[in-house]
């Protein structure tokens, strides 16, 4: 299986900037999301932006984007690795789209029941 998606797993954030517990979760998130998901050959993190939410601009949110070969997989590894390292699991969504001719997301995941939307 060689087909790759887009992962993005998202946080909410109180400010546009984030604060130093922020910016503490940013780094080790996707410290550990590297380690795990290249030793399970799944994928890599390929960066991040924090900012304003595109879909409501009072809303502010981290994005960690992960490029995966196996959604299934990698998404039960990445909420594995965030709940056992105590990595604010409990406030996550997640959503993937193809690799190649994505146009928009997919929530694959969401921290509450209920919740359908996702935007970046």
């Amino acid at each position: 299986m060689n087909e790759k998606f887009w992962l993005v797993l998202q946080y909410p954030l109180k400010s546009v900037k984030g604060n130093q517990r922020d910016e503490w979760l940013k780094n080790k998130v996707m410290e550990y999301l590297n380690i795990f998901l290249s030793d399970a050959e799944l994928g890599y993190v390929d960066g991040f932006d924090m900012g304003k939410c595109v879909s409501d601009p009072y809303k502010y949110v981290l994005n960690i984007f992960c490029v995966i070969t196996d959604e299934q997989r990698s998404i039960a590894l990445i909420k594995r690795v965030l709940r056992e390292h105590r990595l604010d699991y409990t406030r996550i969504k997640i959503a993937t789209m193809p690799f190649e001719d994505g146009e928009t997301y997919t929530l694959k995941y969401a921290y509450k029941k209920g919740v359908t939307d996702f935007s970046l």
